[in-house]
């Protein structure tokens, strides 16, 4: 039986802390390093109900994407949400652990398990790590699809694949598009559509996309002739898929060394959107509006 210390040295191996980005907050928020660890639950975001979910399992380690505190904090009284969860694990000796930037620039990564789940092949990063003299790791991916197919069929493939969302998939293009070629960056990920243009891509899937980054790559592709059309998924389904890749990850380690772990992956839906209500055609006027 590893102690939490041995745990946590197999872990920053895979996703190495220096690799996070510099407003990041990675690593250990709690747990004691010499506790020995039975079972690791993993989730995307380290909320009340994913501590309670811990606290129910016999968890004696929680691994999150998502930090608890991102930024610096004065308090953790427990009348604070992220304090009742801090006080919560520590109540019942269940020790929190984050991989969030240097879990995407990972080989493999947060955006190699977004990849999978929709069984695309990758063919490289889409923004390379230049401290990789392999050029494996880095932000997002490159795909291809075995088969070139449409627009509208590769948003019913990832809508299928993800976890149901209220929000499911946004596309902005023409649906009967041929798609051979699709970037993805699990999270949100409109600050790189420079780089998907310069990859070439004939879509891009991410998440948060907000109104003019979209709006201008949509207005680029239409008087270029050229750039990705978009789908837009929620951030909470892009980065799930994480979860499972990073538990048989830790599977491997723990056969390996023959610590006999359990681990688990958290399907609690923690995406904050609980409902959609669909409008009207959006091809359609305006209701109402003056012609």
């Amino acid at each position: 039986m590893p102690a939490l210390s041995e745990v946590i040295a197999a872990l920053d191996a895979l996703w190495p802390p220096e690799r996070a980005e510099e407003w990041d907050a990675v690593g250990t928020v709690c747990g004691d390093p010499g506790a020995p660890v039975r079972r690791v639950l993993f989730a995307v975001d380290p909320v009340q109900e994913v501590a309670d979910e811990a606290v129910r399992l016999g968890a004696d380690l929680l691994v999150t994407h998502h930090p608890l505190y991102l930024r610096g904090t004065t308090t953790v009284a427990a009348t604070t949400f992220k304090g009742r969860v801090v006080h919560t694990l520590i109540r019942n000796s269940v020790a929190l652990h984050v991989a969030h930037t240097n879990a995407d620039r990972a080989d493999p990564g947060v955006s190699d398990a977004l990849a999978g789940a929709l069984d695309l092949r990758i063919t490289g990063p889409l923004v390379p790590d230049p401290s990789d003299p392999e050029g494996r790791r880095g932000l997002g991916r490159i795909c291809e699809l075995d088969e070139p197919e449409t627009l509208a069929d590769l948003a019913g493939r990832a809508a299928a694949r993800l976890p149901a969302t209220a929000q499911g998939i946004r596309v902005a293009g023409e649906p009967g598009r041929v798609i051979r070629t699709v970037a993805v960056c699990g999270g949100s990920g409109d600050s790189l559509f420079a780089d998907v243009r310069r990859a070439g891509a004939d879509a891009y899937l991410t998440a948060d996309l907000r109104h003019h980054p979209a709006s201008e790559a949509r207005e680029h592709a239409l008087h270029s002739g050229r750039g990705p059309a978009l789908l837009d998924a929620a951030h909470w389904a892009t980065e799930w898929p994480w979860t499972e890749q990073a538990a048989a990850q830790l599977d491997e380690i723990s056969d390996r060394h023959g610590w006999d772990l359990r681990t688990h992956v958290s399907r609690t839906v923690t995406d904050p959107w609980t409902a959609h209500a669909a409008s009207a055609d959006p091809s359609t006027d305006i209701p109402g509006a003056p012609n």
